[in-house]
């Protein structure tokens, strides 16, 4: 509980903030362009969920990337933009659990629901518990796995559909053999999250 509430009182320091404009960046220094156009995506992916705190939403899936940046040193195993829209799935699905107990199917929570099929309780800090574990079993998996789970459930239904074929293309894979492999991987992930959040 202790880590928790510490990550919830979380703030970012001028040093931290810079190195966190350098890493969106990506070694092109924008004078701070870069990271408006990321929150500008940011709000319209939430405004597009109809979500209706997009701008507060975003900022917290920025300050949850910058934060994660800061503890980990780096992360080069996907873009940062692609980054923070992972990190945006993760603020949606927790964002939902707790304005909306019920969910009508479909759409807004398809990339997602995977997560969301283990129930766990709606309170704060249950819910960022159980981001945070998620986070941990990500970086267990191998690269090629971690990068494949990612890219799966990237994007917005066509584009979405584009990418597996793209990834199946890239793998040399039937797009069906690329769905078992990763349903293989969450099945990992979902054991993987079930383990590190019972308690010890």
């Amino acid at each position: 509980m202790g880590q928790t509430s510490k990550k919830q009182n979380w703030t970012a320091t001028e040093q931290t903030f810079r190195r966190f404009l350098d890493w969106l960046d990506e070694g092109k220094d924008s004078n701070g362009e870069r990271y408006l156009e990321m929150r500008k995506r940011l709000v319209r992916y939430f405004d597009q969920k109809q979500c209706s705190s997009a701008d507060d939403l975003a900022d917290e899936t920025l300050d949850r990337a910058a934060r994660r940046l800061e503890e980990q040193g780096s992360i080069t195993d996907t873009t940062p933009a692609h980054y923070c829209y992972i990190v945006a799935k993760f603020v949606f699905l927790e964002h939902l659990r707790e304005v909306r107990p019920q969910v009508s199917g479909g759409d807004s929570c398809d990339d997602a629901a995977w997560v969301a099929a283990n129930d766990y309780p709606p309170a704060d800090e249950a819910a960022r518990a159980r981001l945070d574990c998620l986070e941990l079993c990500l970086q267990k998996l191998s690269a090629a796995d971690r990068a494949l789970i990612l890219e799966y459930y990237q994007g917005e239904r066509g584009e979405k559909i584009q990418r597996r074929r793209e990834v199946a293309d890239r793998l040399g894979l039937s797009t069906n053999a690329v769905s078992i492999r990763a349903w293989r991987i969450r099945d990992r992930l979902e054991d993987c999250v079930a383990k590190c959040t019972q308690p010890s």
